[in-house]
């Protein structure tokens, strides 16, 4: 196989140092019969360039499923790290593919990674992308809900300063703490700071403080800009406190935490009781 500027160092056992190899490109672009035919001559799946990036990782940066697949079941090896952290399921998840993100989980891929100060973990990813089913896939498979990434915090601080109000909704109903802090900045924070009224409104909903100061002595509103919607919205809830049966299915959902959604399924009560704790209608139409 050609190989530009070939080093022959070892890196523990993944194979030896190469710049981008013809198997990088193959999978780069999704080519996955040439992909299948340099596997069949012999080419080592595990070549990495002096970035420690595995073709495994060049299909999932673009999301080409096929090569993905004949990768891992030609010996991929499914964790392996680039210099900066990144896994091929960090890479399937900021790129929003779901099928690239499947198949590594089924060869077993760590949903959890140890996390770096270069890298997010592939919940983090999938919020920074905003691609709601892969968000889904990767809770359902195990995601620390609060893991801390040391630029964005945990996973629903970054989902809101993204302007994903369906990971937001995502990671709320899975138990996500919605006053989790970084730097004393809490999610509501950066819900008025994007102005969205419909997220502000939907982490009110989950008990989010609208008092809450940051490490400047800040509340939310005063990331809001005067006389617009979100600056609205939080005064409005500052003069009308909520009600005492949206507060009574907050403190139920924080007592039951990741295990809300599970238990509250189980409980032996109306359905339309059990719609509501579930956030499926709203005060009023009880």
């Amino acid at each position: 196989m050609e190989v530009t500027a070939a080093r022959r160092s070892f890196l523990c056992d993944i194979g030896f140092w190469a710049d981008r190899t013809v198997l990088h490109e193959a999978a780069s672009h999704g080519r996955a019969l040439q992909l299948k035919q340099l596997i069949e001559t012999g080419s080592s799946v595990n070549m990495v360039t002096v970035d420690n990036i595995t073709p495994l990782h060049e299909a999932c940066i673009k999301a080409h499923p096929n090569c993905v697949r004949l990768l891992l079941e030609a010996g991929a090896q499914v964790d392996v790290r680039t210099i900066h952290g990144s896994t091929p399921l960090c890479n399937a998840c900021a790129s929003g593919s779901l099928e690239c993100a499947r198949l590594l989980l089924e060869y077993g891929a760590k949903v959890n990674p140890s996390l770096t100060a270069l890298t997010a973990s592939p919940l983090h990813e999938a919020c920074i992308q905003g691609n709601v089913e892969v968000v889904k896939l990767m809770i359902a498979s195990g995601a620390q809900l609060e893991a801390y990434d040391v630029h964005f915090g945990p996973p629903l601080h970054i989902a809101c300063a993204k302007e994903h109000v369906d990971c937001v909704k995502e990671l709320l109903i899975s138990g996500a703490k919605v006053n989790s802090v970084k730097f004393h900045e809490t999610a509501l924070h950066h819900a008025a700071r994007v102005n969205m009224v419909d997220m502000i409104e939907l982490l009110v909903e989950f008990g989010a403080n609208i008092y809450a100061s940051d490490n400047l002595g800040k509340k939310p509103v005063d990331y809001a800009a005067p006389a617009s919607p979100a600056y609205s919205c939080l005064t409005c809830y500052e003069s009308n406190p909520l009600s005492l049966q949206q507060l009574c299915r907050i403190t139920v959902r924080k007592y039951l935490s990741t295990r809300a959604s599970e238990v509250i399924g189980q409980l032996d009560i109306s359905q339309r009781i059990r719609n509501y704790l579930q956030y499926c209608v709203r005060p009023s139409s009880l």
